[in-house]
């Protein structure tokens, strides 16, 4: 059996080499395919669409994000139907990102997977791993919020602006702060 390449490896969640030149083909593609995005017209909205499409593994029906995004690879990201993301997104897509429908993201957003050893020595050879990323339905992501890598947040779950979310988040709550804690339940 021959031994998986690295980008086998980055899907599975094992540790990989950052620095592949498979996966530096596709950042290179992501990164260019982001930049078209990032250049097109604002009022050219199936333009948009198109490259999203096109970059990422699943763009919803309905749903917009504004430029700019940045990602690493586009086709680790599914968005849902009716999702809004505002300026500055940024989804280090490692590991899949996934968002579900009718969620709204705030300017300036992180979302991001990769992990790192905390040996030096490891790291120094640039050996990394990622964790995936879940958002729920109808979930609303404040201004700056960061999600960290393996989390999922529950649907109808706010993020309060500026929040840092370092572990998993149940349904229908308000989490604040860093790390960000659940303050109190919302009806769904």
């Amino acid at each position: 059996m021959a031994e998986p390449t690295m980008r086998e490896r980055m899907l599975a969640g094992e540790l990989y080499i950052a620095d592949d030149p498979e996966l530096a083909r596709d950042a290179d593609r992501a990164q260019a395919l982001s930049h078209r995005f990032n250049s097109t017209d604002p009022t050219d909205g199936a333009a948009g669409r198109a490259l999203l499409t096109e970059l990422l593994g699943a763009f919803g029906e309905g749903s917009h994000i504004r430029p700019p995004l940045r990602c690493d690879y586009g086709y680790q990201t599914f968005i849902g139907a009716r999702t809004f993301a505002n300026f500055g997104l940024v989804c280090l897509d490692v590991a899949t990102v996934t968002i579900g429908d009718d969620v709204n993201i705030g300017p300036n957003v992180q979302l991001l997977t990769p992990t790192h050893p905390v040996e030096a020595g490891p790291r120094r050879d640039k050996w990394e791993a990622a964790l995936p990323i879940t958002i729920g339905d109808n979930v609303w992501l404040g201004g700056g919020v960061i999600v960290l890598p393996g989390v999922t947040i529950g649907e109808n779950t706010v993020v309060g602006a500026g929040s840092v979310v370092t572990r998993d988040l149940p349904a229908n709550v308000v989490a604040v702060g860093n790390p960000a804690r659940v303050v109190r339940k919302v009806e769904p």
